[in-house]
């Protein structure tokens, strides 16, 4: 399979280097379209041999085209590339709020596949959700599926909409969990212990609740009733939670991101 990665950003980088370490894809090829002479040299410091400037014929060789751009760009890499696309190839689009049906109207292809990352996967333990046009067939579909799955972990939707909801679960979650641990961790300070002790106390707390959560088939709310006792600590800080709905006003904030992923893509 060849592949051209349109953007070498951060998650241009981040398919390249988890595509080649699970071996799904050679070096020669995997091609880099990149005008930022900077990210450009990085991807041939790291020995990959095809990394052009400028779109051209090399393009119409390809059997996957990744659009790894901010969708911001979205319109100036369509255009760059459309002369050189044929109806055979599949476009997967990583750009958020940019629908199938637009990147249908700027190229030469009804072979669609859209896809919500999120940050993790920079250290392959992601989250992406994806879609697809329905003349992408099955086989395409598998194939993108282990490709995805080198960055973490994926689930297919039929229905586009699902991924503005995508977006604002997992898309945005990981900030969601900054958050909740920054606050811990401030309060940790108040506490009296030190910034390291802090960020030690916190993340190994949460990297240990996700691992237990990840080997055991228990809901979360039986285990938060494995770490609360009846009148105790833990108890006392459910309680004030409940008391001042935080679990309502989280449920408001994830809609607030939904909402505002369904904007963005109109």
């Amino acid at each position: 399979m060849k592949i051209l990665l349109v953007g070498g950003g951060n998650m241009g980088k981040t398919y390249a280097d988890s595509f080649i370490a699970h071996h799904s894809v050679k070096k020669d090829d995997l091609y880099i379209l990149e005008h930022y002479e900077e990210k450009a040299n990085y991807f041939k410091s790291v020995g990959f041999h095809h990394v052009f400037f400028e779109a051209g014929n090399y393009i119409s060789e390809m059997d996957l085209i990744i659009f790894a751009v901010k969708p911001q760009d979205s319109q100036e890499a369509f255009q760059a590339v459309a002369p050189f696309v044929a109806s055979s190839q599949v476009v997967m689009s990583i750009m958020a709020g940019v629908k199938i049906q637009a990147i249908r109207n700027a190229l030469p292809t009804d072979k669609i596949v859209r896809v919500m990352p999120n940050l993790p996967a920079q250290v392959r333990m992601g989250m992406s959700g994806f879609t697809s046009s329905n003349e992408v067939s099955k086989e395409e579909l598998f194939s993108i599926h282990n490709l995805l799955n080198t960055t973490g972990k994926s689930l297919y939707f039929d229905d586009e909409s699902k991924l503005d909801a995508v977006t604002a679960i997992s898309g945005s979650g990981p900030a969601y969990v900054y958050y909740f641990m920054d606050a811990m961790m401030n309060k940790a300070a108040e506490m009296g212990f030190t910034k390291e002790q802090a960020e030690l106390l916190v993340e190994q707390t949460f990297l240990g609740a996700v691992h237990l959560q990840n080997i055991r088939s228990l809901s979360c709310q039986e285990w938060i009733q494995k770490v609360a006792s009846k009148g105790g600590t833990t108890e006392a800080a459910i309680r004030r939670f409940a008391d001042v709905e935080l679990d309502k006003h989280i449920s408001e904030g994830l809609e607030a991101a939904h909402q505002r992923a369904i904007e963005l893509g109109n």
